[in-house]
């Protein structure tokens, strides 16, 4: 099965699943290591925060999504897509994966300031707010 890991420097598992754009792709079984086996870059306008549109999508060939943190929004747009969404305080990747398998996600709150849910007001770019994507 396959895992998708937000990441931003391929080692360890990004804060912000939304504004995510890199992903390790993982196959991996119960009692099993998982492995590494494709790795995505996103464009900024395929970040999962706007992947809610129902198009095909990279992230697509995966069955369960691993972030840091996640807002509602992307909550949402995953299980719309039948991708699982795991939040995790966890920053190894393998480590989530196992942890997942085990039932024993260290699950990440939410965000304290909801990306999904606020508009930018005049003058402000969208990313002012919340700083460039991870």
């Amino acid at each position: 099965m396959k895992f998708a890991v937000g990441t931003q420097d391929y080692r360890s598992i990004a804060t912000h699943g939304g504004r995510t754009r890199r992903f390790l792709v993982f196959e991996a079984e119960a009692g099993a290591d998982p492995v590494e086996v494709h790795r995505i870059e996103l464009a900024e306008d395929e970040v999962l925060h706007l992947a809610g549109d129902g198009r095909p999508h990279p992230i697509d060939a995966v069955r369960v999504v691993i972030t840091g943190s996640s807002g509602e929004g992307f909550i949402k747009h995953m299980k719309r897509r039948g991708i699982e969404p795991v939040t995790t305080l966890e920053s190894d990747p393998v480590q989530a994966i196992r942890d997942w398998f085990a039932g024993t996600v260290k699950t990440a709150p939410p965000p304290e300031h909801p990306h999904e849910h606020h508009d930018h007001g005049p003058g402000e770019a969208p990313h002012e707010c919340h700083g460039a994507p991870a």
